[in-house]
């Protein structure tokens, strides 16, 4: 019997965690600038960073499946020469611990801008709060638990923005253009690298290869999957392409410092409203986006190190434990570690492209995948997004080194 959409609604899962984790206050922030500075001319690089999300995601969900191992546990004996081998072990493990524990003091801050906002509270009291609420969610060890958060999360950040885009009346004929005729305005080219840069993230490639094996086991499975993929990833850019079309239509031309430009620019229409529906939605963001930093850190630890016992494993509990305290520490003290970020970046830069080459050879692995890798048209399309990718990466790479070397 064929399914209908509500019945495929069931099946979403861990593709939320990816979206969750992927909209944080870096991408509310980046789609703001973005509409703000060139309008709807660079939708269509959202568009294409949520298709390479989806292929890169079906193939290391596909690896979680039909091996029931993770891809951190591929990138381990992919290689045979030690050098090879433990090198791609610790390029992974330096990159992503480095770049979760400088990411999660702004998530922190971010999420809790949303609430100070509001309230009037000091971000350094409430990002240390939410931070402490968030240790104690992860220390449960849940799964369950932390994909129900993530789903309402992204139910939240879904009413918050698509009803603010309906609400500003957007031109149809110039967002259609701008997502599928691709346009590179004068001085956009850095706005177009944040845009796919936050969106197609190293850490969610480990995420995913782990968490669906919690629900899925068999190559049956496999279609689920997908639909779970196409669903909460594809939510996932309409919410980032929503907050990129209602600031074109509203603050075209205005130089954007924060999205609080967004909601004086909705008074108008929403009233007093504007500002809680904005609140509320860079709140959620920066939540989803706080939990997935440590969960991204500790399950790629867990997994190229091969720790067996998933999220109930006492070193992975330390590896959480240890990117949250920095976080709360971090917020509480306002720090924002520049260098840090910069030498993160730079690592990111160097990630991106390893790990979406190194995911394109594991998926044509015939002894790992038997009948399921890739087939050519997977190829293709993975061979495209790993060659923008490394573009992508050397180019944050290099703007990191420049940044740097100017301080």
């Amino acid at each position: 019997m064929a399914k209908t959409f509500r019945d495929r609604l069931k099946f979403i899962g861990p593709g939320a965690i990816v979206t969750a984790s992927f909209i944080g206050p870096g991408t509310v922030t980046t789609a703001t600038r973005a509409g703000a500075s060139f309008g709807y001319a660079v939708l269509w690089a959202v568009v294409f960073s949520i298709l390479a999300t989806m292929i890169l995601q079906e193939m290391t969900a596909r690896l979680g499946i039909i091996t029931q191992s993770s891809l951190g546990d591929a990138i381990r004996e992919q290689f045979a020469n030690p050098i090879l081998k433990y090198g791609s072990m610790w390029l992974v493990l330096i990159s992503i611990t480095v770049g979760c524990s400088a990411y999660i003091a702004g998530d922190l801050l971010g999420t809790s801008l949303g609430i100070s906002t509001l309230t009037g509270i000091p971000d350094n009291v409430l990002g240390p709060t939410v931070g402490i609420i968030i240790l104690l969610l992860g220390l449960t060890g849940s799964y369950k638990t932390i994909e129900k958060v993530m789903i309402f999360l992204i139910v939240i950040m879904s009413i918050t923005f698509i009803t603010t885009m309906v609400i500003a009346k957007p031109d149809i004929g110039e967002m259609v253009k701008g997502a599928f005729i691709p346009a590179i305005p004068a001085g956009s080219i850095i706005t177009i690298v944040a845009l796919i840069g936050t969106t197609v993230v190293p850490y969610n490639l480990f995420i995913h290869s782990s968490t669906v094996q919690e629900r899925w086991n068999k190559p049956s499975d496999l279609k689920e999957s997908r639909w779970d993929i196409i669903l909460s990833i594809g939510v996932g850019g309409l919410i980032t392409a929503a907050i990129l079309i209602t600031s074109a239509t509203m603050i075209r031309g205005i130089e954007v410092e924060s999205v609080a430009e967004l909601s004086l620019q909705l008074e108008p229409i929403l009233g007093s409203w504007a500002k809680v529906f904005i609140s509320i939605g860079l709140f959620a963001a920066g939540l989803s986006s706080a939990i997935a930093s440590p969960l991204g850190a500790a399950i790629t630890v867990a997994s190229v190190l091969k720790w067996q016992n998933g999220m109930k494993d006492r070193r992975f509990r330390v590896v959480f434990t240890a990117v949250m305290v920095i976080g709360i520490v971090s917020s509480a003290i306002g720090f924002e570690p520049l260098d840090v970020l910069l030498f993160a970046q730079a690592l990111n830069g160097i990630l991106l492209p390893f790990i979406s080459i190194m995911l394109l050879i594991i998926m044509n692995n015939k002894r790992r995948l038997g009948e399921y890798t890739n087939s050519l048209k997977a190829n293709i399309f993975g061979g495209l997004v790993a060659l923008i990718c490394t573009g992508l990466g050397l180019y944050s790479l290099i703007d990191a080194i420049r940044t740097f070397t100017s301080i």
